[in-house]
């Protein structure tokens, strides 16, 4: 007998939609140690722009190359105890980054923990997926807010956690992230008992477009436009939360915490943007959702370098929630574009992003040491022109 497709249009299961949530929170808190490091390394091992750049490049670039393949390979065969055994793999990483010293040692530590975030990210969001029933929008959004809370953490690590107590501080993230891993076998549990019951009943879930049918041509068109406004994106935020703090301490004289502070701002107010994003886009439509995430922070992300402090609080809060609003609906509305793909498209997007993080880190480093703070953080901000080829995304319906 012939596999039974069934319209994902069931009631969500919460628990499991928080709790994937928490994990994704504790995976990129531990990813975020290390950007919350770079004033640290900096000041103590006397590290060059260019080389703490490198040091996030090695971080996500192994992260973003390894997540469509993860993505692919699960949704031809699905690996539910992937996810605790990734979280492992990070907490391998994070281990070794706080007993070594070496700059080639600190590198081999990041591999451990891109390659735990690889795994977990295409996975996680399958999971988002299986428990989200017709809240596509919503399941997505607090998976993915609980992963920029985690990233939003880097800048209150660094300021009182990091800075104060060096390595020290960071032990206290392996705590985190022993519950995570207990936490993701839980899942892992239930994920499997899904897929027993799928194989049991003849029955496949598969996700309900909001798109209407488009030809190969117009897929890949939207892909590559979708993959566009995430490299402009990943660009800017990675230069906010990697190197805007030196900007910061140069340009208006503050202190390294204040600076962090600020930065905590910016991605704390990204943490809304991403929680609101998803439910939005549920009511408006994808698309609209992502105009509005891109039409607004272009104006003020040209104007921040030239602002006093006063205003640059205001418009960092801002660009940060307007621009991370998009951050679940490109997830979702890749998805939509290919929803036999469910993992790979979110491994594609949400490997991209890292993808585009990790090069913006090494480009950004070396742009930084060749030609100054200053000019770096005004062309940086110019990229942003590149997030208006969003006019030109194929137009969904309202999802619900």
């Amino acid at each position: 007998m012939s596999t039974i497709t069934q319209q994902h249009r069931s009631n969500p299961i919460y628990p499991v939609m928080v709790a994937i949530g928490v994990c994704h929170l504790i995976n990129d808190t531990m990813q975020a140690v290390i950007p919350a490091m770079f004033p640290l390394l900096e000041r103590d091992l006397g590290l060059t722009f260019t080389q703490l750049g490198m040091i996030s490049f090695v971080l996500n670039i192994f992260a973003s190359l390894l997540q469509p393949a993860v993505g692919f390979m699960t949704d031809k065969k699905p690996f539910p105890y992937a996810l605790p055994l990734g979280m492992t793999s990070s907490f391998i990483g994070l281990t070794l980054l706080i007993v070594v010293d070496q700059y080639w040692m600190i590198l081999l530590s990041v591999v451990f923990l891109g390659i735990g975030s690889a795994i977990f990210h295409p996975e996680g969001s399958r999971v988002s997926f299986m428990a989200a029933g017709n809240k596509r929008g919503l399941a997505q959004s607090i998976y993915q807010v609980g992963g920029n809370s985690g990233q939003a953490l880097a800048p209150l690590l660094s300021a009182f956690l990091i800075l104060p107590f060096g390595m020290n501080g960071v032990a206290l993230v392996l705590v985190l992230t022993s519950i995570g891993i207990f936490l993701l076998t839980k899942i892992a549990a239930w994920y499997k008992r899904q897929l027993e019951e799928e194989k049991l009943s003849n029955v496949k879930k598969v996700l309900v477009s909001s798109l209407p049918p488009l030809t190969k041509r117009q897929v890949g068109k939207a892909l590559v436009l979708l993959l566009v406004i995430i490299f402009a994106r990943s660009f800017y935020v990675t230069n906010m939360t990697s190197f805007y703090v030196f900007y910061l301490i140069e340009v208006y004289k503050i202190k390294i915490e204040f600076g962090q502070l600020l930065i905590f701002i910016f991605m704390g107010l990204g943490v809304v943007g991403t929680f609101f994003g998803g439910p939005l886009s549920d009511r408006i439509g994808r698309k609209n959702a992502i105009l509005i995430s891109v039409i607004g922070p272009i104006p003020l992300c040209l104007a921040l370098p030239f602002l006093p402090l006063p205003l640059v609080m205001i418009f960092l809060s801002i660009i940060g929630m307007l621009i991370m609003i998009s951050f679940t609906v490109t997830v979702v509305y890749a998805q939509e574009l290919v929803p036999t793909k469910i993992g790979t498209m979110a491994g594609l997007t949400v490997g991209v992003a890292f993808g585009m993080g990790a090069i913006g880190s090494v480009v950004i480093g070396m742009f930084m040491d060749q030609f100054g703070i200053e000019p770096t953080m005004i062309v940086v901000s110019c990229l942003t022109i590149l997030l208006l080829v969003a006019f030109f995304l194929p137009k969904d319906k309202v999802a619900i």
